[in-house]
């Protein structure tokens, strides 16, 4: 199927097509476990990760130019405002597209499945319990994004993917399995109160 769509004064021509996906691996040697978050966007168990930075200096670069162009109110500022509509989705839409493409390829070179947390409706749980400042942030989290594109990615793979309950999965040791809220020292220090293992959090 093609569609030919003119949009912002351009034409593009979008075309759809069906790939035939392979069968998922019936025995997996092991599970790649995925950790997401804001400060890294996604962590993998073999101490892979992938920082939220770039896209988090993007989103305040964008946020204060149009509050610049916004209070300035001309014409020329109202065209420039259009003319940036969208790019900071584009941004983080390519961004998790890197991240994805890169979490399947890790997988199928290991032979494993991978392991996602399931995130759904964590807004609606969270949201009110954290600062405005980071209510923003939070609010502009593509986790969702994230994981359509992991899963389409590793259906054409055929890598397995299973997605877990993320209760606790910050608090439990990754090596005896002890779960205490202390053991995570802070964003990124992860240390365990019963049998002393140490790693990065996100890692963990």
């Amino acid at each position: 199927q093609c569609d030919l769509v003119h949009h912002n004064g351009k034409f593009f021509l979008y075309c759809t097509i069906d790939l035939p996906e392979p069968p998922p691996a019936a025995v997996v040697k092991a599970f790649l476990g995925v950790d997401l978050g804001i400060v890294n966007i996604a962590s993998d168990s073999e101490g892979e990760s992938h920082t939220g930075k770039s896209m988090q200096r993007n989103r305040r670069r964008r946020s204060t130019a149009r509050k610049q162009h916004q209070r300035t109110g001309t014409k020329s500022a109202k065209r420039k405002l259009k003319s940036m509509s969208g790019r900071q989705r584009r941004y983080q839409t390519i961004t998790n597209h890197v991240i994805s493409k890169k979490i399947v390829a890790s997988a199928k070179a290991l032979g494993f499945g991978i392991a996602m947390e399931d995130l759904k409706n964590i807004r609606k749980r969270v949201e009110k319990t954290v600062s405005r400042k980071f209510r923003r942030m939070f609010g502009n989290w593509s986790f969702s994004q994230l994981r359509s594109f992991v899963t389409y990615k590793a259906r054409l793979a055929g890598v397995p993917l299973v997605f877990v309950n993320p209760k606790n999965t910050s608090r439990a040791c990754s090596d005896c399995g002890h779960c205490d809220k202390n053991n995570r020292e802070s964003q990124s220090a992860f240390k365990c109160k019963q049998c002393g293992f140490s790693m990065n959090a996100d890692t963990n």
